[in-house]
């Protein structure tokens, strides 16, 4: 017989875990690491919210597992782990929980169970790869190309032979992977599926399975923007759960935004008429096409940018959709037992018609509000597509995700919110008034001091530190002798400041640039003046770039915005980190406006609370590059000035690790040589 479980006051403590797992991993004991265990063992007891910043090193992810491992564990419950990115789920269900489970289970009486879940569309389709064609997706943009639609059988080809093989269904695994067009033939979303009791092969439904498994999990691995849609919508997606932890917390307004953003088309329209044309009654999909048209003609005249109201003749063709697409989605009707067959290709037409008509209803809603400042929503035209075939699309956003997330998960879950990354100016309220958390303060006051809003959610922040010296491992220089960033490239003396830093540091460089013509700019100019070798983001795919990079010692690499948040290089092939300006979002960026807007009228400082804190958390990310070890060593130069010399610098400087600072170019290019010749 099998031993039986440790009874809950039996098991140990999360210390004594926490020890075990290090020992068994072969790693060492460190300090802020046991402080951010025991705080989120705390926050776990007393259902309080905590914010934790980790710095890189600390170990933050045995500093959360640990914890709630031995919660789910003793309460028989699940815990949700939730990151922002592809490459840290995999970190966790690749290495870390099987590695953490086995050291583990000695002490827990068994072993720790794990699983990840992904949105369906992440899973193949049984029922659509062997269904009949009326499931496929149209692909209207391939049919006068004979080189893509041969490109799209060879890898639906692909996905058929590799259904027979996988376990999973799930399409990172599927190594080369394919595109997203040709994955849409084996794919469906939430809406477009039948569900497992009426699907022919529900029992077999590799989504099904995943979610089944995840049921039975521990611990679930999941991602920011299915944690939202779970949030916002009336159906579960994760499974029950108490607890969940948020990591790269500082991420997660952005992807709930993206999760809660719509669109609209002409496209999407006529696909949606296509999809309702043998089902309904054809006058009225033709309305639905026509209706299509007609948003085309009107948004082909119209340039991208915010809408405060509705551009003349938008207001009826959006009311025409909405009428027709309603009128459609009546001629569906519900469920047919007697049609088993169709009932997949009328979900997905019902699944298209219900996006385009939820999207009318959204956009025309918010214009029927008579008052601009209480609209909750911000709308505006925009562009997507390659250049020479740019298509016009219309897109909804809350301007707020604080009270969505207030609501639907702090108020449902005890929530753990960490990163490297949280502390701005200072201070986690920079982050906390966009979580919809209240000022810290608040929630800390001592008795008799006023608290004003006693129902706001309990929560604190804790700095665990690094284990990095970075004043002394790190040089911050601000080069504030240099002119301010120009409209038109990089000026000639930020050219020659970054050549004269490069050759100091013998390569060994990351250039993190604002924009792909600032970072092209400067990979020609240093090309021309110097024989190290450089790589530029483009030339190749951005993970064999970076792996050139980390071995070479003397090979720089310049890019923009993935690198920020996506390298790590510890030792010699990365002493310097270059930036070019501070990263403020464009001025013309619609919901980024409105925010800005919003907080002036009330009252507040919009530029600090919406563009600066996008900046520091960026400049905060990309400082963090620098130092990825325990030896490493080097500078971070910011070549704009007005970090040194403008109002919010402080503010912005207070948000990076604390380096040592100096403004004088001679001590850096001295202090690199130093590094290059060691």
């Amino acid at each position: 017989m099998p031993a039986a479980l440790p009874s809950t006051r039996d098991l140990p403590g999360v210390a004594e875990l926490l020890e075990a797992a290090v020992e068994a991993l072969g790693g060492a004991r460190r300090e802020g690491q046991d402080a951010m265990a025991g705080a989120v063992r705390k926050a776990i007891a007393d259902h309080e919210h905590l914010a934790v910043q980790a710095g890189t090193g600390t170990g933050k992810s045995l500093g959360y597992l640990v914890p709630a491992i031995r919660h789910a564990i003793a309460a028989d419950a699940t815990v949700v782990v939730s990151t922002a990115t592809i490459a840290l789920q995999r970190q966790l269900v690749d290495r870390d929980l099987p590695r953490l489970a086995k050291a583990l289970k000695p002490a827990l009486g068994r072993l720790p169970t794990f699983a990840i879940l992904k949105g369906r569309r992440n899973y193949l389709c049984l029922n659509k790869l062997h269904g009949d064609e009326s499931m496929m997706d149209d692909g209207e943009e391939q049919l006068f190309d004979p080189f893509a639609i041969s490109a799209m059988g060879r890898n639906v080809k692909r996905l058929h032979e590799w259904a027979s093989d996988t376990e999973t269904g799930d399409r990172d695994e599927l190594v080369p992977g394919v595109p997203d067009s040709a994955w849409r033939q084996v794919s469906v979303t939430a809406r477009e599926c039948l569900g497992a009791t009426r699907c022919p092969v529900g029992e077999d439904c590799f989504a099904e399975r995943a979610k089944a498994e995840a049921g039975r999990a521990d611990v679930v691995v999941t991602n920011h923007a299915l944690l939202a849609i779970d949030a916002m919508g009336e159906a579960q997606v994760l499974p029950e759960h108490d607890v969940v932890i948020v990591d790269e917390a500082h991420e997660l307004v952005d992807r709930v935004t993206g999760a809660a953003t719509a669109e609209l088309t002409p496209g999407t329209v006529a696909a949606a008429a296509r999809r309702c044309g043998k089902l309904v009654d054809q006058n009225i999909a033709d309305r639905l096409a026509e209706a299509g048209e007609g948003l085309a003609m009107v948004l082909e005249d119209l340039q991208p940018g915010r809408w405060d109201s509705l551009p003349g003749g938008v207001s009826g063709v959006l009311s025409v959709i909405r009428d027709t697409a309603a009128a459609c989605k009546q001629g569906l009707g519900g469920e047919r037992r007697e049609d088993p067959e169709g009932a997949a290709a009328r979900k997905i037409a019902l699944a298209l018609v219900d996006e385009v008509l939820d999207v009318a209803v959204r956009i025309l809603g918010v214009f029927a509000e008579d008052d601009p400042a209480a609209r909750r929503d911000v709308v505006w035209l925009g562009e997507q597509g390659p250049e020479g075939s740019r298509t016009k699309v219309l897109r909804a956003a809350p301007l707020w995700v604080g009270g969505l997330l207030r609501e639907r998960l702090f108020g449902r879950s005890t929530t753990i919110l960490t990163s490297a990354t949280l502390t701005l100016g200072g201070s986690f309220d920079a982050l906390a008034r966009q979580w919809g958390l209240p000022p810290e303060a608040t929630v800390t006051a001592s008795a008799g001091d006023p608290v004003p809003d006693p129902d706001a959610p309990r929560w604190s922040g804790l700095d665990v530190g690094s284990p990095f010296a970075h004043g002394r491992s790190g040089i911050l220089y601000t080069a504030r002798h240099l002119p301010p960033p120009g409209r038109d490239g990089l000026p000639p003396a930020y050219l020659d400041e970054i050549t004269e830093l490069v050759e100091a540091a013998g390569g060994r460089t990351l250039g993190l640039f604002s924009s792909m013509r600032a970072a092209k700019q400067a990979t020609e100019a240093l090309r021309g003046r110097l024989s190290i070798p450089l790589l530029c983001q483009g030339d190749d795919s951005t993970m064999l770039l970076v792996k050139r990079f980390a071995e070479d010692t003397e090979t720089s690499l310049f890019g923009t915005l993935s690198l920020w948040q996506g390298v790590d290089v510890p030792g010699p092939s990365l002493s310097l980190v270059i930036i070019d300006r501070i990263p403020f979002p464009r001025p013309d960026d619609p919901l980024i406006g409105a925010r800005q807007r919003a907080t002036d009228a009330r009252g507040g400082n919009g530029f600090l609370t919406v563009s600066a804190t996008h900046a520091a958390l960026l400049l905060a990310q990309g400082a963090g590059r620098l130092l990825r070890g325990m030896d490493d060593r080097g500078v971070v130069a910011i070549l704009d000035p007005r970090i040194a010399t403008a109002r919010y610098g402080g503010f912005l400087r207070a948000s990076l690790p604390p380096f040592w600072q100096t403004h004088d170019p001679d001590k850096v290019r001295a202090a690199l040589t130093r590094l290059r010749d060691a």
